[in-house]
């Protein structure tokens, strides 16, 4: 199963911005989590088509399952 960690943001536009990390480490607490989006805001390593990033929004581990369908049974 593919996994990605969103950290989203809000930009000094007043919008919203996502940095996705494919495959995070198991385990992440919030603490850790936070810690690195404050260090992204801080050194401000990323910029939007609407500005800055300058506020955490939140973050979320998305997980995706894919099922292949064999559609050659059917023939």
């Amino acid at each position: 199963m593919a996994a990605r960690l969103e950290m989203l943001f809000t930009t000094e536009g007043g919008r919203s911005a996502t940095v996705a990390v494919a495959d995070p480490k198991d385990g992440l607490t919030a603490a850790e989590v936070k810690a690195v989006m404050d260090m992204i805001i801080a050194k401000n390593i990323f910029t939007a088509p609407s500005g800055n990033l300058v506020g955490v929004r939140g973050a979320r581990l998305v997980d995706r399952q894919v099922t292949e369908i064999d559609l050659k049974a059917t023939a």
